[in-house]
């Protein structure tokens, strides 16, 4: 129940309008918590369906191209006149795109193991300027501000 304020503009009861308050927070924060979860719950459940519909997509997918190199292996085969010509020639074509896919993605995958360079180089520079601002004082973090200052320049 809501206190009506008096005269001068502040409740009759301090602590009871303080304990009100207090009260319709928490209230509030457990509500907007369940309408989190509502809504967390709702994509999750929207995520999965679209995951299984991918998945089964997929699965017709790889249906539908073998099926597709069966039905040119035999296109071939009734052009030329050979029962066995037509599957070499997909097996053929298949054979260099498979080469193909698997040089491509080893040189990509040549890059090396993942090091963070950009932390590290300012993980460097932090110590510098810690370690010089322990024996400099002052001018150690006057000139690690300059630095600072250099780099917002440079990028913009």
């Amino acid at each position: 129940m809501l206190n009506k304020p008096s005269k001068n503009g502040r409740p009759d009861n301090f602590a009871a309008a303080i304990t009100e308050v207090s009260e319709r927070m928490t209230v509030l924060v457990r509500e907007e918590i369940e309408l989190a979860k509502a809504e967390v719950s709702q994509k999750v459940t929207s995520m999965v369906k679209g995951a299984v519909a991918v998945a089964a997509g997929a699965v017709f997918g790889v249906f539908a191209i073998i099926f597709g190199f069966a039905t040119a292996a035999w296109g071939l085969n009734s052009l030329l006149d050979s029962l066995w010509l037509g599957f070499v020639i997909v097996f053929g074509v298949l054979l260099v795109a498979t080469i193909g896919t698997f040089m491509f993605a080893r040189n990509k995958l040549k890059v090396g193991a993942p090091t963070p360079t950009m932390a590290i180089d300012e993980a460097k520079k932090i110590r510098e300027t810690v370690s010089t601002s322990t024996n400099g004082g002052d001018s150690a973090v006057a000139k690690a501000a300059e630095a600072v200052k250099a780099e917002a320049e440079a990028s913009s």
